[in-house]
């Protein structure tokens, strides 16, 4: 067993969005603040068991979405991003590590949120929507043709940027981050990400909030088990 300071020059950070960067599922909150019927009701119950993708659930919910952008604009200033995420961001970032947001949500509301709560330099995949008079159109430039479940495909970007030799890090709570955090090399969980992670057996890091996460970023960088050079082992398992 060989130990040495995790090298965060080599390292892909990504963070899901929503209740990971969040208190809350800012998403889902929009949808159901806004929605003019419960229709949404009925896509979101089926996307949880899995009956449909997301990229169709989010297709019809956002068709019951009625808000001009001032007034939703006016609702995401009062989004707050978690209390930890700028000095988290900000170490990694001194720390030499890549990051980015992989989104199920769109990118007006991610983007709304970081510069209100004054986030630069971080890159973002996400969906995207437009806006027509208070309807909401929303457009999908992140799928994978092979798959028709993900509304983004998370996976996808992490294959683009992972390059020979670097850690892939990912860090989420729900269900779209299933597939982009089995294709990751540590993974910090909570919420149902956690719960497959555990139902499946899998290693992943739990955590609450994103102080748990800068916590173990800040001991790594001392010092982090590696065996062979190659499996990294999380210095907090579950």
């Amino acid at each position: 067993m060989v130990k040495m300071p995790l090298d965060f020059s080599k390292c892909n950070v990504y963070f899901d969005f929503d209740n990971t960067m969040t208190a809350f599922d800012v998403l889902d909150d929009i949808i159901e603040k806004f929605s003019i019927n419960r229709d949404w009701v009925v896509f979101e119950n089926a996307w949880q068991k899995g009956e449909i993708g997301s990229r169709e659930c989010l297709k019809w919910q956002m068709r019951s979405v009625r808000a001009t952008k001032p007034k939703l604009s006016r609702y995401l200033d009062k989004v707050r991003l978690d209390d930890n995420f700028q000095e988290l961001f900000g170490y990694l970032k001194r720390k030499g590590a890549e990051t980015a947001i992989l989104s199920d949500s769109f990118s007006f509301f991610i983007e709304r949120i970081l510069s209100k709560n004054g986030v630069r330099g971080i890159k973002l995949y996400s969906n995207r929507l437009r806006f027509s008079k208070n309807k909401l159109i929303p457009t999908f430039p992140h799928t994978d043709k092979s798959c028709s479940h993900c509304a983004n495909c998370k996976k996808t970007h992490i294959f683009k940027l992972r390059g020979r030799g670097r850690t892939n890090i990912y860090i989420g709570d729900g269900l779209s981050d299933i597939c982009p955090a089995e294709h990751s090399d540590i993974v910090f969980a909570k919420g149902s990400l956690q719960e497959h992670f555990t139902k499946t057996k899998k290693e992943f890091i739990p955590f609450k909030n994103l102080r748990d996460v800068y916590s173990w970023f800040q001991e790594a960088g001392n010092v982090v088990e590696t065996e062979a050079g190659q499996e990294l082992f999380a210095l907090k398992r579950k």
